[in-house]
């Protein structure tokens, strides 16, 4: 064989050999985008948020006696210190760093009742420390138990609840950061009809999910921690919302421990326009889970939803009066979200 014949058979080699190597490597660009690690599994959230609370009214003990400067001032339970002497107020550490500045005089700014309420007040000078305080127990963060929905293994981020974390007048809370832990479930207060049930659980030392970003109308969004383990979760596609159905679908859950379990639900009704993103009426069918837990219950949302092997959405609430049926979310929106 000739020189030339023998490099332009090289050529064709090489040309085939790296003609089929294209596709490949985009197939598996392509498949890893469109899948995503189920969740299922317990979290243990806690969420620094960007306000601070006043959550009990103390003294302080000073060389001239025991005072109260905020009693005194007039702060009661419940206000949110806005601003003091004209400075925002985001963390409880904000506090002492503005007492610590030499002004003459304090104006405290608390928000009330939805109301801004200006408020003079005169820190008093802590015997042990020597530091200026307000007399005030505060909290900055708030905590609870919750589901992961979905694990992005491309991005390495996770999504979780399906709705969103709000304060006590259904206000969405804006959150500064925040951890989220792995949690152990051991117990469950079953819900009836009228009161809704919840499971309990506590979180486990150690056991690092990753980082908080968002709270969001979507759910808590964040970052995995590096040293978080999912390559043991059920990798699944996700689906359109106009390819669900209605008929049976699944949950995986977690009731007891921290392995989450498939039980068999019902898609009711979907609205995929609904503006509150209940986009699924769903209905719990597995009289496993209805034995366990009543039906839906708090610590439930984020529960994947699962149907014809695709992953469709989160389960978000449950109906109060009939704790057996819920609401779930599209799995388009929570993808949208972050």
């Amino acid at each position: 064989m000739s020189y030339c014949k023998k490099v332009l058979k090289f050529l064709i080699i090489f040309v085939a050999i790296f003609a089929f190597s294209l596709p490949l490597s985009g197939a598996a660009a392509f498949a890893e985008e469109n899948y995503l690690y189920l969740g299922g599994f317990p979290a243990g959230f806690v969420l620094n948020t960007t306000s601070v609370e006043v959550i009990g009214i103390c003294d302080v003990i000073t060389e001239n006696g025991v005072l109260s400067p905020a009693r005194e001032a007039g702060i009661k339970t419940g206000d949110i210190i806005d601003k003091i002497n004209g400075e925002e107020v985001n963390a409880s550490s904000d506090i002492n760093v503005i007492l610590s500045k030499d002004f003459k005089k304090y104006e405290i700014e608390v928000l009330r009742g939805g109301e801004t309420k200006k408020l003079e007040i005169n820190p008093a000078k802590e015997m042990t420390s020597g530091g200026k305080r307000l007399g005030v127990l505060v909290k900055d963060s708030i905590n609870g138990i919750g589901t992961v929905t979905y694990v992005d293994g491309r991005n390495k981020k996770f999504a979780s609840l399906g709705h969103p974390v709000n304060d006590t007048n259904n206000k969405l809370i804006e959150i500064n950061g925040g951890t989220v832990y792995g949690s152990l479930i051991y117990d469950v207060k079953k819900g009836v009809r009228g009161t809704p049930g919840e499971l309990r659980g506590a979180f486990e030392n150690g056991v690092l999910i990753g980082k908080a970003k968002v709270n969001c109308a979507c759910g808590v969004y964040g970052d995995m921690d590096p040293n978080f383990d999912y390559s043991n979760l059920l990798k699944v596609s996700k689906a359109s919302i106009n390819e669900v159905e209605i008929g049976t679908a699944y949950i995986y859950t977690t009731v007891y421990g921290t392995e989450s379990e498939k039980y068999k639900i019902s898609i009711v009704k979907v609205d995929k326009n609904n503006k509150d993103n209940r986009n699924f009426v769903i209905k719990i069918d597995d009289e496993r889970l209805i034995d366990k837990t009543g039906g839906i219950v708090q610590g439930m949302s984020g529960s994947p939803i699962v149907q014809n092997g695709k992953l469709i959405g989160a389960v978000t609430h449950v109906m109060v009066n009939d704790p057996t049926r819920g609401y779930g979310i599209g799995i388009e929106h929570m993808l949208n979200a972050y």
